[in-house]
């Protein structure tokens, strides 16, 4: 049954938890959804981030900046544990904004994550792109400049053919099938974990405690702006859990995998900015390549050319999680009728949507490709924090229209702690520049077209 027959009618809890049950393969167990928490959200954050938010805004503080956002992000992180929990489905914040607070509320949340988690993995690709050209260099190699970067960035620069071709890999290797892709993930995973843990082990013996003098350079406020730029690096886990319908035991799994993957990824965020400044002065670190210029500052540079390998490793784990969940999503639209069902058909063997999995490859490949990566990184941000916004709201709504749903994990300080994430993402919402605005209104305008055109009509629900 329905709640409404407009655009805020709703699917019913009990029917998204039950329908389509076997479409999708459940192979994912606990520690393979974590490792894939973690390949989101540990990433550019330690190997770019930090160094870049401790020279320029934070100092050795940005620890602070960390524990900020990390808090902020579990915030929300709770409210999607307990959504995973009760509506184990592809999906994630575009199914529980559906059953929710509606289906024009859960269409928009999707439509922007469609474009939000494409621009994410292209902007990671050219990201990883310019550790590989950095690396093929210092190894004396030369390359045709017409393949090193987009038209624009560099003289002679017609593609970043490696970036493009990163974001193909990817969407092979989803292609083989969930496990196959989960292993790769959760092995990639262990060798970014151990390079993080050999990074604090031989750094902890070269930490100046002199470094961390003055504690606050910017002042307070520095390492609060610090927290809202490096909270782009502590969510991850809203992206692993669109694969909720492929875990063997959702229910229980994916509220552990999205808490252990945040409290993991904090412990080692925590841990390497204390090594990182502590090695170096806040002034003298890189803004690019932090740990790898602090350990060639101690005479470690064998070392810094590792931390530079494991960077790369490292890094391409996020484009699997976000690739990972932008098919999702849009799976999930398709199978609803919100887009044509041609998305939504499965590889007959394997059981994984391969038409939108090569559709998103090839659209973040063309991104990765043809535009540098600051325009490319205007794409992002704003659809992720609404996101937020949506599932710390719709988990209150839930509590207290349907208390009596059976929950495998109940967000704590219920409605304080959901509140808190609310209001965080707004506050982050106010730091984008206008260009993110103006890109978020053309997308919303489209996607209003095409709703009104066609998901309405096509809704499994009309």
């Amino acid at each position: 049954m329905v709640a409404s027959k407009g655009v805020f009618r709703r699917k019913p809890v009990e029917l998204i938890a039950t329908e389509h049950e076997g479409e999708l393969a459940r192979t994912l167990g606990l520690w393979q959804l974590t490792a894939i928490g973690v390949g989101g959200i540990i990433g550019a954050g330690i190997f770019a981030l930090a160094g870049a938010v401790a020279n320029q805004t934070a100092g050795p503080a940005v620890l602070v900046s960390f524990l900020i956002a990390g808090v902020a992000s579990a915030a929300a992180a709770f409210s999607y544990a307990e959504f995973a929990g009760l509506i184990p489905k592809a999906g994630s914040a575009y199914t529980y904004g559906y059953a929710v607070l509606g289906e024009i509320v859960g269409w928009f949340i999707g439509w922007d994550l469609l474009l939000e988690y494409t621009a994410i993995v292209a902007v990671v690709a050219i990201g990883i792109s310019g550790y590989f050209g950095f690396l093929v260099q210092n190894l004396g190699l030369t390359l045709p400049p017409w393949m090193l970067g987009a038209p624009g960035t560099g003289e002679g620069h017609v593609v970043d053919l490696f970036a493009a071709l990163l974001c193909l890999l990817i969407a092979y290797l989803l292609n083989l099938g969930i496990r196959a892709a989960a292993r790769f993930e959760t092995f990639v995973v262990g060798i970014k974990v151990a390079v993080v843990l050999l990074v604090v082990v031989v750094g902890f013996f070269h930490i100046n405690t002199a470094n961390y003098t003055p504690f606050f350079p910017f002042g307070v406020s520095g390492a609060i702006t610090g927290a809202a730029t490096v909270f782009f690096a502590v969510f991850g886990y809203d992206a692993m859990s669109t694969a909720a319908e492929e875990s063997r035991d959702a229910q229980r799994h994916m509220p552990r995998a999205i808490v252990y993957s945040l409290v993991i990824s904090m412990i080692l965020y925590v841990l390497a900015t204390l090594v990182l400044t502590g090695m170096q002065n806040y002034r003298d670190i890189d803004p690019e390549s932090g740990f790898s210029s602090a350990f060639a500052s101690v005479g470690l540079s064998g070392l810094a050319s590792l931390i530079a390998v494991g960077a790369i490793i490292g890094i391409l784990t996020v484009m699997f999680t976000f690739m990972l969940g932008v098919t999702r999503v849009w799976f999930s639209m398709s199978r609803d009728g919100l887009l044509p069902a041609w998305f939504a058909r499965l590889h007959p063997v394997r059981r994984v949507p391969s038409r939108v999995t090569w559709i998103v490859g090839a659209g973040s490949a063309v991104i990765a490709g043809f535009l540098p990566i600051r325009e490319a990184a205007e794409l992002t941000n704003i659809g992720i924090l609404l996101a937020f916004v949506v599932v710390c709201v719709a988990v209150i709504v839930l509590r207290y229209r349907r208390p009596e749903l059976p929950r495998t994990f109940r967000t704590p300080g219920m409605p304080v702690v959901p509140a808190i994430g609310v209001l965080f993402s707004i506050w982050l919402i106010t730091f984008l520049d206008p260009l993110t605005w103006l890109r978020f209104a053309v997308w919303f305008a489209i996607g209003l077209v095409v709703y009104f055109a066609y998901s309405r009509r096509h809704s499994a629900l009309n």
